[in-house]
């Protein structure tokens, strides 16, 4: 319920006030797991990607995050749950896994951490880890302008998601150089999305 309205209330917001437009949506699965993965650039990445996705979309999140307790409900209640930084986080991975089983949307952000400068980080393994241990695919995506949004001179940008081509990991899960480089992969692919946009 929580997240139907909120979903009404963010599109509603994203598309008057910031213009924004989706390309590609038509490329998330609807059907199945599958994991969404997006660069992070700013704290309105999880709600501006998800707003626009057909399927819900439940989000790996810091732990940091749910420490307040209404506020930690709420994002409860539009299925994020905590992740610990910094280091391998077991439980975080193995509810992750449980989402894809159960068929669901799971949204990672592989760089693991946002980008102040707008510019990518290097990927962490933990998406490549993710889609290995389940066979999800890995749809792209690449969000432009909300580094800008009420800074960086922008205040107001032009908003725009880039949904890509479904991805998959076909190599040794226990080979941590394959994982590590399909995680780049997927980066490398979200980078080539933004540029295609002027």
């Amino acid at each position: 319920m929580l997240y139907a309205l909120l979903k009404i209330i963010f599109q509603l917001l994203f598309r008057t006030i910031f213009r924004a437009r989706v390309i590609g949506a038509e490329n998330l699965p609807q059907q199945g797991p599958v994991i969404l993965a997006a660069n992070h650039m700013s704290n309105w990445d999880p709600p501006f990607l998800a707003c626009f996705m057909r399927r819900h979309v439940a989000y790996m999140a810091k732990e940091e995050l749910f420490r307040p307790p209404v506020f930690g409900t709420a994002i409860r209640m539009c299925h994020a749950f905590p992740v610990k930084r910094g280091a391998a986080d077991r439980a975080a991975i193995k509810t992750a896994v449980e989402i894809l089983k159960l068929g669901h949307c799971l949204g990672l952000f592989p760089e693991g951490t946002r980008s102040r400068t707008g510019k990518m980080h290097k990927a962490e393994a933990g998406v490549g880890l993710i889609a290995a241990l389940t066979g999800a695919p890995v749809t792209p995506a690449a969000i432009i302008g909300t580094d800008r949004i009420f800074a960086n001179g922008g205040f107001l940008p032009k908003l725009t998601v880039i949904v890509g081509k479904p991805m998959h990991f076909t190599g040794d899960r226990r080979n941590k150089e394959a994982l590590a480089a399909f995680s780049q992969s997927i980066l490398d692919e979200i980078a080539r999305m933004k540029e295609t946009v002027r």
